[in-house]
């Protein structure tokens, strides 16, 4: 059983602390959803996970070895990102064929038959050049470079971002395919939620430069209630729960809450109790800082 763990990691840029003593550990097997808002710092966290950035202090081992210049921890991980179309020198002219060559050599249990066979699923080109792709396309990139890869732990940031509805359903379904065919672990940051729901066995919600929580989905779920009804019966109910994103109208307001082990909610009549989806959740849990 293969991890990934990051121990107290802190990260600051100029004077800005975007990472504040991040501990998270990975485990094999699993399909994880990292969410978070703009600017939260989760590609930081995935950049100094795959020892893309170095983190101030901390540090991140793969199996007990450290990932921070380490051939042999690095060969099992990949971070695969949006590939961008603008490089110092000016437009990025490679073509989709020379990406799948340096990752050919990158990665050692690249599968270049699996590569070829999404690109021409998506209907693209290996003779493509990135410059002249739209950002749905570089997306599809992402998806093969990193679905190829055969990772044992393999990281998409953003990874259909551009993709139309149809797209993303065939991207979760190959990655459901992929993860249960070979037991691989995948760590997915997305801004869309709700669709991805069913596909996280788990999720991370990273608030305020630290993980607020990590937690099989389902079960966070069933922990998860939206209440309303008149002030004082939502009170009564709630009482000694906490609450978050209290809604006011008038004489009502609605709440919700997240429901610890051994507490329960209060007897009333004169309010509705509703399931909250993952993406209400983290508006409720996240959706103002501080």
């Amino acid at each position: 059983m293969s991890t990934l763990v990051c121990r107290d990691i802190n990260k600051s840029y100029k004077d800005k602390e975007v990472l504040k003593g991040v501990n998270l550990t990975i485990e094999s097997g699993k399909i994880y959803g990292l969410i978070g808002r703009n600017g939260v710092g989760k590609t930081t966290l995935l950049s100094i996970m795959t020892a893309q950035n170095p983190a101030n202090s901390g540090s991140v081992e793969f199996d007990g070895m450290k990932v921070w210049e380490n051939r042999e921890a690095l060969d099992h991980l990949c971070f695969s990102r949006e590939i961008n179309t603008v490089s110092t020198l000016g437009q990025n002219t490679m073509k989709v064929k020379d990406y799948f060559k340096i990752a050919s050599v990158y990665y050692p249990k690249w599968d270049n038959n699996m590569a070829n066979k999404l690109i021409e699923q998506f209907g693209i080109s290996p003779k493509k050049r990135v410059n002249k792709m739209s950002k749905g396309m570089l997306s599809m990139i992402t998806i093969a470079i990193g679905l190829a890869s055969k990772a044992d732990i393999t990281i998409l940031d953003e990874p259909v971002a551009g993709l139309d509805v149809v797209a993303r359903e065939d991207f979760y379904r190959m990655l459901i395919e992929e993860q249960q065919a070979t037991g691989r672990t995948f760590i997915i940051s997305t801004h869309i939620i709700e669709e991805a729901a069913n596909v996280f066995e788990e999720v991370i919600f990273l608030h305020n430069g630290k993980v607020l929580l990590k937690e099989n989905t389902a079960e966070l779920l069933d922990r998860a209630k939206h209440i309303a009804g008149l002030n004082d019966e939502v009170d009564k109910v709630c009482q000694g729960i906490k609450t978050y994103h209290e809604e006011n109208m008038g004489r009502s307001k609605s709440v919700t809450v997240l429901l610890e082990e051994g507490q329960k909610l209060g007897d009333s009549n004169d309010v509705t109790v509703q399931p909250v989806s993952l993406q209400n959740l983290f508006v409720a849990l996240c959706g103002r800082e501080g």
